[in-house]
């Protein structure tokens, strides 16, 4: 049997090169992976959610055939907005992701309070943008030390923006939806992940901190292989 295509679309502050461990434990399957573009090296450029969402839809509608998406985190908002009207779209996996409503955004959907390691910069005239402090213990604290140190420095600034639009299109609605709970998250606590798999139609769970596409890459890959066999 042909598998479908894996699109893999990273959360805020991070970019594709994190998940270059579980792309490599898939050598079999036609991987693709976005850069979002709320995120980057420089803040007066930053995107937001709605052009991030107009990356994946245009990454999608390029792969010929079938495409099973996995969005982590806040890359979860986006590939929701996106995937409406995008025929190849087989299944949307939220990977301790923010599985949203329709009027729904990140900063809504937390009760409106950023989130205490945020740090938050003004940005007059062009955006106000975030950083995170403390990125090893909140994303990586099963991931061993020296590539949890690797994996911090090359996170990016984030486009505050993107935390406080509104999701305007709702995926899966109309497509199959998985989650992944991470049950020693520190960044999405896992009784909000609890919350948000109310919406999907099935449920899987990894012990693992925000990121086990680092700490777990192997066992992330085997429940992404069999979402993508799902009929």
């Amino acid at each position: 049997m042909t598998l479908p295509s894996l699109l893999l679309v990273p959360g805020a502050w991070h970019r594709p090169e994190h998940l270059q461990l579980l792309i490599d434990d898939l050598p079999d399957i036609d991987v693709h992976t976005v850069a979002l573009t709320s995120s980057g090296d420089d803040p007066e450029v930053l995107g937001d959610m709605y052009s991030d969402a107009a990356v994946i839809k245009g990454a999608v509608e390029a792969i010929d055939g079938p495409v099973v998406v996995v969005a982590h985190s806040y890359g979860g908002i986006p590939a929701t907005q996106a995937l409406v009207e995008t025929p190849n779209a087989k299944r949307i996996v939220y990977l301790a992701a923010f599985q949203l409503d329709a009027g729904d955004s990140l900063l809504s959907s937390v009760g409106g309070d950023p989130a205490p390691w945020w740090e938050f910069h003004r940005q007059e005239g062009v955006g106000d943008f975030l950083t995170v402090a403390g990125p090893v213990d909140v994303f990586y604290g099963d991931v061993d030390r020296s590539v949890a140190e690797k994996a911090a420095a090359a996170l990016g600034y984030q486009s505050y923006a993107a935390t406080t639009q509104k999701l305007t299109a709702v995926a899966w609605q109309t497509i199959p939806s998985t989650y992944i709970i991470c049950e020693a998250d520190k960044a999405i606590p896992p009784f909000a992940q609890e919350l948000f798999a109310k919406r999907a139609d099935r449920t899987l769970r990894l012990d693992s901190s925000h990121s086990p596409f680092l700490s777990q890459p192997s066992a992330l890959a085997q429940l992404i292989r069999r979402e993508l066999s799902l009929p």
